[in-house]
């Protein structure tokens, strides 16, 4: 099984960022649960995502307190809180940023990854220049750095999924996962 844990802020797409991957490794066959954790949080405000993945029924419903890999979304939260906390040596950790990993100073026993999700998501008109919406950004580059599905499933789990300009926003999900 691969647990992964989400960081980001309200109004980012985090928690849909987290639905789309689900749904394009279930197109492959895969058993998948993706989920939200945040209460009455505002705009802005630290939410976290889980999915977990496995070629068998998943019957733990429970928090993810030990993910496999970490996706940060907002770069900002590196500082705020623990984005490491609970994650297993040799985890990946891949942030929204266009800092190089080293910028980040984690722990060496984690592999640190970069991609500029918030200029792709602008680049394409997602969201506002002020509250770029960076969630199809980032999937393509969390499957292309683990490996963890097809680009085209990914691609038709955003048409499918995303309701509001899917076309540009499958053209971010497939810059991010070229430069990744």
């Amino acid at each position: 099984m691969i647990e992964i844990r989400f960081h980001g802020r309200g109004g980012q797409g985090t928690v849909v960022a987290s639905k789309i991957l689900a749904d394009a490794l279930a197109k492959e066959g895969n058993y998948v649960q993706a989920y939200p954790e945040f209460g009455v949080e505002r705009r802005g405000a630290p939410v976290f995502a889980f999915i977990r993945i496995d070629n068998k029924p998943i019957y733990d419903k429970s928090k993810i307190y030990n993910p496999d890999h970490v996706v940060v979304v907002d770069s900002t939260l590196v500082e705020a809180i623990d984005v490491t906390e609970g994650l297993k040596e040799g985890g990946c950790i891949i942030i929204n940023s266009n800092n190089p990993p080293e910028h980040f100073r984690l722990p060496s026993k984690f592999k640190v990854f970069t991609v500029d999700a918030t200029e792709i998501a602008v680049k394409h008109r997602l969201g506002t220049l002020a509250a770029p919406i960076v969630n199809t950004a980032i999937t393509g580059a969390v499957i292309k750095i683990l490996n963890l599905t097809r680009l085209e499933s990914l691609v038709e789990a955003i048409r499918e999924g995303i309701s509001i300009k899917p076309e540009d926003n499958v053209k971010a999900a497939i810059e991010a996962y070229e430069r990744a």
